[in-house]
Order: C-alpha cells, then structure tokens, then sequence
C-alpha cells in the first residue's frame, strides 16, 4: 500500500507507552508519527530528544508526537524514561503499520544488506489526512523542519 498525500491515513490500533491503545481516527489534532529503527541507537536518540525539545511548542499548535519502532514497550519505557521524553512512543512488534505505511525496506549498512525500518516521518492534518511525508530522513534538524510545515496548517 502506498500512502498519498491528502488521502486518509490508515487507521490503526498499537500498545503506548501510556499503557493504553492508541488508536488514530481517536485523535482529532494534528498528529507527527515518527518512524524510527531502534530505541537507544545514536540517530534515534537524537531524533526523539529534538523532538521532545520542540514538544511544548509542538502542543501549542494542537499537534501530538508518537514514535513508533519494533521494540517492546518495555524497552520503550526504558528509552523514554532515560532521556525524559514527554510524549509516548509505541510497539508495532509484528510490523503491521510499518508495513501499511511503507516504512519496512531493505536496509545496507557496512556493506551487509538486510531488511529494517526506513526512518521517516508523517504529518496528519486535523481532518486526518496525510499533509506531508518525510521519507529517509536525515536527523539533523528534521524535527524543526516538522515544524516548520506544522505552523503552515491550520
């Protein structure tokens, strides 16, 4: 499945940090999903703690964070506690929405190919609608670029 911009994010139901069900169409703000490949690892520390920096303003302009991985929600718990992040990430163990947004592919590192998630983030407007797509991302100033396009929709 291929998402397209300004067509209806697919719903979905994953375990939070919060110990509850997150469930999208619930949501009725803008929403900033950040898929990202493992807790602790260097660019995903960064990237979470960016946009944890950017939280409060985030909050301002009626959006809400999630970050999603395979890891468990232990492990996440863990993660998030260590670096004090004030939004909840959540565990999609069995790659169903990583695979039903696209994120799932075929990775190289140090000349070993294998399959892993492709760091990339989506913004969904209020009517919950996909507004813009950041494929292989580039951690380095990514969560202002978000943002940025956040402050764009009303």
């Amino acid at each position: 499945m291929k998402i397209k911009l300004n067509k209806k994010a697919p719903n979905f139901k994953l375990p939070s940090t919060n110990g509850k069900i997150f469930e999208l169409n619930k949501i009725k703000k803008k929403i900033v999903i950040y898929f990202y490949p493992k807790d602790g690892t260097p660019g995903c520390t960064l990237e979470s703690k960016d946009f944890n920096k950017l939280n409060n303003i985030l909050k301002k302009n009626n959006t809400l964070v999630v970050g999603i991985s395979k890891d468990s929600i232990d492990s996440h718990q863990k993660f998030k506690k260590k670096y004090k992040l004030k939004f909840d990430l959540l565990s999609d163990q069995k790659l169903s929405v990583i695979k039903k947004y696209g994120v799932w592919g075929k990775k190289s590192f140090l000349g070993k190919n294998y399959f892993g998630i492709i760091r990339s983030t989506f913004l969904i407007n209020t009517k919950g609608k996909i507004h813009k797509i950041w494929s292989n991302v580039r951690v380095k100033d990514h969560a202002k670029e978000v943002l940025k396009e956040i402050k764009k929709i009303y």
